[in-house]
């Protein structure tokens, strides 16, 4: 059988698979309101939040610009003119195994990847589209399979971030962004766009192996429209699940979960905190992740240099961990296809930290003892760590109630420490002020 055969069968299965799908949701639609999760998804919600670290990649045509994820709606560029960026668009230095390599020495478990952003441009090879970087550029690779193939031999789980809106299509329904691109409000067809999406999230959860997540971010977009703006989530849940039961899925949506939704996502901000103005909805009982840049923006940018600090970078992973949350940190590649150096010099400050403080972190669910200014705690067992990131004394009061620790225990140099008991807690004696970048003590339960 030859090649373009081979392709259009592969085609024609997915769209009877996806005719299929839609049929049953039409003659069951009531099947959605109760979501179930599977055990496959119980267990791949417990893995995910013992994995703790993830690092987000941000890569697209915009890179070209260097001026972030949002450029073609910042600069209100023409959608017919956008994708003459496609003709140039070969990144020779793209090498996954390398990027997962320095994902992977930075202690992270799973990366997110942008497979299709908010300009419609896909990263992998779509039956949907010529607008991919198969076969729409000169550099005719798959990039989502060579990154599921590298993280495959690395032993690095791969998310897969995919947009709801679309500033390119003319079949999708205008919202708050994109309206400077020049797209007919007239040719606006929900049922043409969303089974659009559907026959791309089919192609994901069927073409590139195991999939840790379907990480979702647009909805937004509809937020103001005068009438509720039906995305249809539950169907397109549904569909995910079914294609692959153990993938979780998230929505940006900067909302209280939605039925369907496996973990809870916090822009900019850990949870219970809206500094960026994003994140004020309720914690959920769900898995919780915070992303958060590793300079100011999401995409590559030309000007950004203001890369936060190894420092910074690990007190946000503590301070999420103790939170009870992941820490989704995001890098944007060059458009040449090279991790910033800066970048990679910085995860490698994570990886060097977690490689001696891991135990503490990794497994982990968020302490007995509630965040604070000074610090977190993490638990694991009967084990207690307190992470002591900003204290300006040498003794800690603990409040612990009723349950008294055996021990208390240096972590980095395993030397006992002395305690305070009282009737509600303790006072930990530090014989010094910590100026480490997270002092951390074990308490032993």
């Amino acid at each position: 059988m030859s090649k373009l055969t081979y392709a259009m069968k592969k085609t024609i299965l997915l769209a009877f698979a996806l005719l299929s799908f839609v049929g049953a949701v039409a003659q069951n639609s009531n099947a959605f309101s109760n979501y179930v999760p599977t055990a496959q998804n119980l267990a791949a919600r417990e893995a995910f939040q013992d994995q703790k670290f993830g690092v987000f990649l941000h890569w697209g045509l915009y890179s070209m610009i260097g001026e972030s994820e949002w450029v073609m709606t910042n600069r209100n560029i023409n959608y017919k003119e956008y994708p003459k960026l496609a003709q140039t668009f070969y990144p020779s230095n793209f090498n996954a195994d390398e990027w997962v390599a320095a994902i992977k020495a930075a202690g992270a478990k799973y990366v997110t990847i942008t497979t299709r952003h908010h300009d419609g441009f896909s990263l992998y090879k779509t039956a949907t589209s010529t607008y991919n970087s198969v076969d729409g550029t000169p550099f005719k690779r798959d990039i989502i399979k060579e990154m599921a193939d590298a993280c495959a031999r690395q032993g690095i789980k791969l998310h897969l971030y995919y947009s709801h809106l679309d500033w390119y299509r003319t079949d999708y329904p205008v919202g708050r962004t994109g309206k400077g691109t020049g797209r007919p409000k007239d040719a606006a067809n929900w049922k043409s766009y969303y089974n659009f999406m559907n026959t791309q999230l089919t192609e994901l959860l069927t073409n590139y192996g195991p999939v840790g997540a379907i990480w979702f971010d647009g909805w937004w977009d509809h937020d103001s429209d005068p009438t509720p703006f039906d995305w249809e989530l539950p169907q397109q849940y549904a569909m995910i699940h079914q294609l692959q039961p153990q993938c979780l899925i998230g929505n940006n949506h900067h909302q209280t979960p939605f039925a369907g939704e496996d973990i809870q996502i916090f822009e900019r901000d850990l949870p219970g905190e809206n500094k960026a103005g994003l994140s004020g909805q309720s914690i959920s009982h769900l898995p919780l992740e915070s992303c958060q840049t590793i300079n100011e923006h999401w995409g590559y940018s030309l000007v950004d240099s203001n890369y936060k600090s190894g420092k910074e970078l690990i007190q946000m992973l503590v301070r999420a961990a103790g939170k009870n949350a992941n820490l989704l940190l995001n890098v944007g590649p060059e458009p040449g296809g090279e991790l910033p150096a800066v970048a990679v010099a910085r995860l490698k400050e994570v990886g060097q930290w977690l490689s001696k403080y891991g135990n503490t972190i990794y497994g982990t669910r968020g302490g007995l003892v509630a965040p604070h200014h000074w610090g977190v705690s993490t638990q694991h067992g009967n084990k207690l760590y307190i992470h002591i990131l900003d204290l300006q004394e040498s003794g800690l009061y603990l409040p612990l109630g009723k349950r008294m620790p055996k021990s208390a225990t240096e972590y980095a140099s395993g030397k006992r420490l002395s305690f305070t008991k009282h009737a509600d807690g303790i006072t930990l004696h530090l014989g010094k002020v910590p100026t480490d970048i997270d002092y951390v003590v074990e308490l032993t339960m």
